[in-house]
Formats: structure tokens, sequence, C-alpha cells
């Protein structure tokens, strides 16, 4: 898979899944959908299905979904089909889904890395053992705990490798724990393809899908914190400020590219809840500014003149659009400074 093609199906996904999650919410609560695009620019491909057209533009660097009056200027809207006939939680429902499908996007893509990769499981235990290794020959078994190596104790998986790989040919006394009983095994590693001593284990675990789902959904709240968290020290000083555009997306992608698929999902989930959480700021033009204009009127009982939050939208977007000019100037100059 080529880098344009690996981009291509990145935003692809991240666009497609933010715009559904809009376009899907609207229509369940009744609102008319004019137009459900995916990407800027001159369309590519277009189809019209009861009312709503569908549209493929050549510019895959974002996606909209049009809805009835949410225009101040238009006047035909069907009554009780436009967005602002709608009570405040309805609108608030079709706001938020976007940046919610991303988390669910994320937490997709990372079962599927779980169940076809695997999931390291954490500590000293051994999630599969190789037919044919020395580890099944001494009589290793999958979820074994191994508590010591020739003597000494291990707390992790790289004091297990690092261990092992200077025992090559040498017999080894392991402790194992088995059903909470420890019990003494020896192992004589052998050499690996990359030249170090291994015995044939892996920490790294197939899930079922149920389980991929649940530890999907959990890998996505951990990285939501720590983003969050980070953002939180950039604020007031703790850490640099540092923001990547598209530029900086499609170098990381044609790294994941060299990598290999896996890394190009885990990528591609990364991005996904970076763009629910950007789409979250109360930044005008993003979700979250039209999330903060709902709970004002909600707080005032009526709503703020639509020409004037859509004045408010427009400026926001054209400040983002500078924004990105400067991001990109800045990739751009980085990856260079850092070329060879």
């Amino acid at each position: 898979m080529t880098t344009f093609w690996a981009s291509v199906f990145v935003f692809a996904i991240l666009i497609f899944f933010h715009e559904l999650g809009h376009f899907a919410v609207a229509k369940a609560v009744g609102i008319k959908v004019h137009e459900f695009s995916l990407g800027f620019g001159p369309k590519l491909f277009s189809q019209n299905r009861e009312g709503t057209d569908y549209n493929l533009r050549l510019l895959p660097l974002g996606g909209y979904v049009r809805m009835a009056g949410m225009d101040p200027e238009e006047d035909d809207v069907e009554e009780g089909k436009g967005f602002n006939d709608k009570t405040v939680i309805q609108r608030l429902a079709v706001i938020t889904a976007g940046p919610l499908m991303n988390f669910l996007l994320a937490a997709l893509l990372m079962a599927i890395i779980f169940m076809l990769q695997g999931m390291p499981v954490t500590g000293t235990t051994v999630a599969n053992v190789l037919p044919g290794q020395p580890a099944e020959q001494a009589g290793i078994r999958s979820g074994d705990q191994i508590y010591s190596i020739a003597g000494k104790k291990v707390a992790d998986w790289e004091e297990i490798i690092s261990t092992i790989s200077t025992r090559s040919g040498r017999p080894t006394d392991l402790v194992i724990i088995r059903d909470n009983q420890r019990i003494e095994l020896t192992v004589v590693p052998a050499v690996g393809e990359e030249g170090r001593a291994m015995i044939g284990i892996s920490r790294v675990q197939k899930l079922n899908p149920l389980a991929a789902l649940g530890n999907g959904f959990k890998f996505t709240f951990q990285v939501i914190v720590l983003i969050l968290d980070f953002v939180g020290k950039m604020i007031v000083g703790q850490e640099p400020a540092e923001l990547g555009g598209p530029v900086r997306m499609v170098w990381e992608i044609d790294r994941a590219v060299n990598t290999g698929f896996f890394y190009l999902l885990q990528l591609a989930a990364f991005l996904s809840i970076n763009l629910g959480l950007f789409n979250l700021f109360p930044i005008p033009a993003l979700d979250g500014s039209r999330i903060m204009f709902l709970g004002l009127e909600s707080l005032r009982g009526r709503p703020v003149d639509p020409s004037k939050e859509n004045f408010i939208h427009m400026v926001g977007f054209g400040l983002l659009l500078l924004l990105f000019v400067v991001v990109t100037y800045n990739d751009v100059l980085q990856l260079l400074t850092n070329s060879p």
C-alpha cells in the first residue's frame, strides 16, 4: 500500500465516521438532510436518494452534512424538518454524534488489532508458547507467570528478554507460578533469527471479539485521558505547544506504511481520537462551539440570533484556516530540517 492510498484510506474513514454520526442522528430525529459530502471541491461522484445528495469530492481533507434550517437565509424549510425546529436535546445529540463516532471508530480499529494481531498481557505472564521451541519442551504453558530466571526475580517482560538473551545454549533454571503454585523448570535457550537467545514465548494474546471490543473501548478512554492531560499541561506551559496538520499526518502515515498494516490501523485509531476531541473544543466553527451555543440557549430559554451565531462560526472558520496555514508551514519546515 503506497503512502498516497494509505493517506486516502485514513482520511476517508475518519471523515466518513464523523459525518455519519451527524447524518444518522439527524435522520433519526426527523431533520431533512440536503447533502452528505466527503471531501471538498469538485464532485467526483454524486447520487440523490430520498432527497439527499450523496457526494464524493476531490479533496479528501474534510466533509460535511448540510441539514435543513442551519442556514438562516433558507426560506423553504419544510415545517418540523429543520435543524432549529428540534429540541435542544435532539440538536445536541446530532452535534455530539460526530465526535462520538470518532471514538467508536478508534475502539473498533483497536478491537480489530487485538483480534487479529493480539494484545500484550501485563506483567510476566506468558500469553503464547511457540510449538517445538525450548519453552514448550521445558513444560512452560500459556498462562504461566515467570517468577525468576537463573535465581534472579524478574519484574517485567523486558527483564525476561534481557536475561534470556545472554544465555544461549546454557541450561537455565526458571521458577514459574501456575495455579498459585511455584514450579521449578529448566530450559535451554536457543539462538533466534536475530542472533539473540530465545525460548519461544510471547506476551501477545489474540482476544475473542467481545474481549477485543471491551479492550478497544478501554484503550480509547485511556488515550482520551492522556491527551486531555497533555493539553492541560500545554495550556499552563508545562508542556511545549505542539500541533500537527495534514502534512505531519501524511508523514506519520508514511512511517506506518513502512512498519506494517496493524501499525497503520493503530495510527488511524489515535488520529480518530484526536479528531473527536478537537471537534469538542469550544472553538467557533467546530462542534464544541455549537454545543456551547446550545447550552447557552438552554440557560437563556431562547436561541442566539442565528445570523450572529453563523457570523461567529464564519470568523472561527477563517481563524482555523489561518491556523491550518501556520501549522502546515511549521510541519514542512520541521520535516525539511530533520530530513537527511
